[in-house]
């Protein structure tokens, strides 16, 4: 994913830094991780709001991008044409949330050519009903480039694991947490709305891969 495209994630799943339960009862911790995605489970974590806060937001990136990776491979292989890199970012987006890339009409729709009704299918996907605005705004960043700006909430949660909803009790900037997600990289400069003629995703993601298969020959 971009940069943009991960600061757009990280927004609309928030970080809770102590396990809680979901809208379905699951045992969550930081940027939406589940036991079901692997280690840590969110089920056996202490509860409560941590001693060190900023250990565990660092916790919660750390395991939001082991995450990660599954959910942009899958993305690659269902989607069997060129992908630009914002319509990439807003799949990723939409997968990671839904878990539904490989069996979604909006992917068959994409695959034969149907861009606009593409986008249309991502409001096919609105359980709990509370999720329509983020799907709203994976479908506008998937057809028009355009990515969601703001601060990321950090939330509150007790030790029964719910959450406190009703106010952060921090919010980070996009560069404190792309300083997270990427260590190396310099302050965020977003692109131009609407994108100007975006990279394909996957030819991108093919040559970045060669870049650093030619470091690792180099060495």
């Amino acid at each position: 994913m971009t940069d943009w495209g991960l600061l757009a994630l990280v927004r609309h799943e928030g970080i809770v830094p102590g396990p809680y339960t979901d809208v379905k009862q699951v045992w969550t911790f930081g940027i939406g991780h589940t036991g079901a995605a692997g280690a840590p489970d969110p089920a056996t974590m202490p509860r409560g709001m941590p001693a060190d806060l900023d250990a565990a937001i660092r916790e919660a990136f750390r395991v939001f991008q082991a995450d990660l990776a599954r959910y942009e491979d899958d993305v690659l292989r269902a989607v069997k044409v060129p992908l630009e890199r914002h319509e990439f970012d807003a799949l990723v987006s939409f997968h990671y949330n839904t878990g539904g890339i490989a069996k979604a009409a909006l992917t068959r729709h994409l695959n034969a050519g149907d861009r606009a009704t593409a986008a249309g299918a991502f409001m096919g996907w609105l359980k709990p009903a509370a999720i329509r605005p983020r799907r709203e705004a994976e479908r506008d960043l998937f057809a028009t480039g355009r990515y969601p700006t703001g601060t990321i909430p950090v939330w509150s949660v007790d030790r029964n694991g719910r959450v406190d909803f009703s106010r952060p009790m921090r919010r980070l900037t996009e560069n404190e947490a792309l300083a997270m997600l990427r260590p190396a990289s310099v302050p965020i400069q977003r692109p131009s709305v609407p994108a100007a003629t975006p990279e394909p995703a996957i030819s991108w993601f093919t040559r970045l891969t060669s870049f650093f298969s030619s470091l690792n020959r180099r060495a």
